[in-house]
């Protein structure tokens, strides 16, 4: 892992090398030329030669030693994000009534300030679309801090509406219903497990309506999903049941088992997850009732019932 890192980066700079018109080594001819660590000097990694020295220094003028620094020196943005409507390139007024050296603004001042707040919130959008790709926007970013997924999901989330938007997909559908559906799709295609009755509950929209749009936003943009795997389900299952990581992998162990004899097909992952985790707690000597996992796992006694009679008999267990 270590030698592929250092390699890219010495392809990296080889390449930097290359645009700036340094080709070979006149000492060896060697074309393995690398830039030095300060940037300073275009050095041969063969020989050792300095090729070039007094090189323009591309970083900044300032140093610093740590991370506080680094931030505190820093004067650029925030880099640009698909998770607002206008990619984080607006002018943001801060919402507190103080001055550049943290003293506070005369009632005047403050009464003006609010008015540029509030024309500066209704210029960030000029037409009906960026108003509705705004709040479209702003749904995703709720349901996604309700269901705790990572930053990335909310990227690929807004990405995927924005494409929806760009091909007329969400003409005569909801916003909300098109937001959640890419947000269920894109926690499929980031591998984080969440069902579609979790995205139900944290949204505005029935679960009936979540799926017909999900098929039909996937179907129409060609989105690859896989099927889910069971055995994504078990860790945050196992973590909210409290049973030890031997029940975890007795469950893992169970569902690799029976879903090689076929039995997972057509079937609710969700379902025979915790199936799987009920089995798994009563050969661990550690008892679960059906109705805590079935509580857990958002799925009803009956089915965790079915799926456990089916993975038993599998296992040969009497």
């Amino acid at each position: 892992m270590k030698r592929s890192t250092r390699q890219r980066e010495r392809r990296a700079q080889q390449t930097e090398t290359e645009e700036e018109g340094v080709k070979s080594c006149p000492e060896c001819g060697s074309e393995n030329l690398v830039n030095s660590a300060d940037q300073s000097e275009i050095v041969c990694d063969d020989c050792g030669l300095v090729v070039e020295e007094d090189h323009v220094d591309r970083g900044p003028e300032w140093r610093a030693f740590n991370h506080s620094e680094r931030q505190s020196k820093s004067r650029v943005g925030a880099p640009t994000t698909q998770t607002m409507h206008d990619k984080g390139l607006t002018t943001t007024i801060d919402w507190k009534n103080q001055d550049a050296y943290g003293r506070s603004l005369s009632s005047e001042k403050r009464s003006q300030m609010h008015r540029l707040r509030k024309w500066q919130e209704r210029i960030r959008t000029k037409d009906a679309g960026e108003r509705n790709l705004q709040f479209a926007l702003s749904e995703i970013d709720r349901m996604a801090s309700a269901l705790g997924v990572p930053r990335s999901v909310r990227e690929v989330a807004s990405v995927i509406y924005r494409r929806a938007l760009s091909e007329d997909l969400i003409r005569g559908r909801s916003i909300e219903g098109v937001a959640t559906s890419t947000l269920y799709a894109a926690c499929r295609q980031e591998g984080i497990p969440r069902s579609l009755e979790e995205v139900a509950d944290v949204s505005r929209v029935n679960q009936k309506e979540i799926g017909r749009t999900y098929r039909y936003i996937s179907q129409e943009l060609g989105l690859e999903m896989k099927p889910v795997d069971p055995k994504q389900y078990v860790p945050r299952f196992c973590s909210d049941l409290n049973v030890t990581e031997e029940v975890q992998s007795k469950a893992n162990e169970i569902i690799d088992t029976t879903a090689e004899q076929g039995l997972l097909s057509g079937k609710s992952p969700t379902g025979y997850a915790a199936a799987a985790i009920y089995a798994a707690s009563l050969l661990c000597n550690e008892k679960k009732t059906q109705r805590e996992v079935a509580d857990v796992a958002q799925v009803t006694e009956v089915t965790i019932r079915n799926r456990y009679q089916e993975q038993i008999e599998a296992l040969g267990i009497h």
